[in-house]
């Protein structure tokens, strides 16, 4: 991979998907430039794992971007009139952010040309996915052909990538998989609803996922907990 081709941007929530991909990224020789939004989530505990996890994964550059997507609402993270669901419901749930990826994709994709990286990695996943539109690989392919029409690169035949590795990996084989890399999930923040240290609720979907990831992985759960519910 020649030096021009080695930069990627990748999506860092500070979650444990994300830090999973950052460890494969790095594992494939990519110079990591790790992205994250400040965009008027719930609560800043996993902007400050990203911090983190970034640092310890070696990524060459972390920048956080302040999009308040709270302005618009609609979602129980950027809205605290709705609640924290608790229990998996039927269709979308209320903890999807309206066009959350495709804005941060975009995003990704301005600085990718400034870093004349050809290479975006996200942390998507269709199989623990939550029923979230915007993680789905028809919306990732769709992504990637409009990346390569609205882009100079893309016009001047320097194809863009957008990489989604966790796409068909459920959460134990993601966890599985980040061990393998050497991620510390101790350092990463899942929950929807954490206090400021950091610590999950134990109880909202993200937890509940995790949880299982860890149980079926086989593997201990370095989580710390405000609360954890019986098995």
């Amino acid at each position: 991979m020649s030096s021009d081709q080695n930069n990627a941007v990748i999506l860092l929530s500070g979650g444990m998907d994300s830090a999973t991909v950052l460890a494969i990224a790095r594992e494939q020789g990519y110079a990591c430039h790790a992205l994250s939004f400040r965009y008027g989530q719930r609560h800043g505990a996993e902007l400050q794992a990203a911090a983190r996890v970034a640092k310890t994964l070696g990524a060459v550059q972390h920048r956080v971007m302040d999009l308040d997507l709270s302005l618009f609402g609609g979602s129980a993270l950027t809205d605290t009139r709705i609640d924290l669901p608790e229990s998996p419901g039927e269709g979308i749930p209320v903890t999807y952010v309206p066009a959350r990826n495709t804005v941060f994709l975009s995003v990704a994709l301005a600085w990718a040309e400034v870093l004349q990286a050809r290479h975006i990695f996200i942390g998507v996943n269709a199989v623990d996915y939550s029923g979230y539109p915007d993680c789905r690989p028809a919306f990732i392919e769709a992504f990637e052909h409009l990346a390569n029409l609205a882009t100079r690169a893309g016009v001047e035949g320097q194809h863009l990538t957008i990489h989604a590795p966790l796409q068909q990996m459920s959460k134990a084989e993601i966890i599985r998989r980040g061990v393998a890399l050497g991620v510390d999930f101790a350092e990463t923040v899942t929950c929807y609803g954490a206090d400021d240290s950091g610590r999950a609720c134990g109880v909202c979907d993200a937890c509940r996922l995790r949880i299982q990831g860890f149980e079926e992985a086989g593997l201990p759960d370095v989580t710390r907990y405000l609360a954890r519910p019986e098995p």
